[in-house]
């Protein structure tokens, strides 16, 4: 992030997440758009980038704290923001809109992350502060027509969302247990044998951002452990990315149009990494 990007000071989202101490940004959500540019949120101070090679631009700033964020429908971007609930942002002119604030008036626990299914679904998760003292995140489905689905109700701080290449199946990275879990998807409501895909090593913060690639591996950003872990479809690690030399908290990724090129924000510095990943 250029230094003029840079807000150093005491914030709400600092008081609750970092004891009050002050942060510059907290950047997540990397994102292309219809047209192939690359965006990305800063949470703290309620800010959407457009980032190119030689400069980054606000696309839209407001009262907010956006987390993930994905393409959309019609050229759109997704957001799944933790004060608003899901949020459409036009990213050619910056307009904002309300997808779904509520859920039959209850406001949410505070939203992470977001997947775009083929069918039109948006699969969203509800973190919150929940974690071991209290498994009761939230994954969400909410349908083209309103319908909204629950599909998880226990979840230890569901964050990172994603599909296999099929879309059959979604996988769900819960923080503070350091697992990610995968379940099928049907038609209806009904989840049955979630289970537990992966496991990163215990620490002081488990997996976070995730995307899959063109051989349906998963890439699984770790902050706290400053890895980013590549996963095959049975689940196996075949790889792992090492940001420490850049700094411990990769907090999510995406992959570039090109389908092998993989960009990770790394929120600790505030900076952005790139990786070149081989085929398998």
């Amino acid at each position: 992030m250029p230094e003029k990007e840079r807000r150093l000071r005491r914030s709400p989202w600092a008081d609750h997440n970092r004891a009050g101490q002050p942060v510059d940004s907290f950047l997540e959500g990397p994102a292309f758009d219809a047209s192939g540019q690359f965006h990305l949120v800063d949470i703290p101070n309620g800010r959407i980038f457009r980032v190119g090679p030689s400069q980054w631009h606000t696309v839209a700033e407001y009262d907010g704290w956006p987390n993930g964020m994905k393409p959309g429908p019609a050229g759109s971007l997704l957001v799944a923001d933790y004060r608003h609930g899901l949020l459409s942002l036009d990213p050619q002119t910056g307009a904002m809109a309300p997808l779904l604030e509520t859920v039959m008036s209850e406001g949410f626990k505070g939203l992470n992350d977001l997947v775009l299914h083929k069918d039109g679904s948006i699969l969203f998760t509800d973190q919150g502060q929940s974690g071991l003292q209290d498994p009761s995140g939230k994954v969400w489905r909410l349908w083209p027509d309103g319908r909204i689905d629950k599909l998880i109700n226990n979840g230890p701080s569901p964050n990172g969302v994603a599909l296999n290449r099929a879309q059959t199946h979604c996988y769900v990275a819960m923080t503070r247990s350091c697992e990610v879990w995968r379940f099928a998807l049907r038609p209806d409501a009904l989840v049955g044998k979630a289970n537990c895909f992966f496991r990163v090593p215990a620490g002081t913060s488990g997996p976070d951002g995730m995307a899959v690639d063109a051989h349906d591996r998963l890439f699984i950003a770790n902050p706290g452990h400053g890895q980013v872990w590549g996963v095959n479809a049975q689940g196996h690690c075949v790889f792992r990315l090492d940001c420490t030399e850049f700094g411990t908290h990769p907090t999510n990724v995406a992959f570039a149009p090109d389908g092998t090129t993989l960009l990770i924000t790394e929120s600790g510095t505030g900076s952005v990494l790139v990786a070149e990943i081989p085929p398998p």
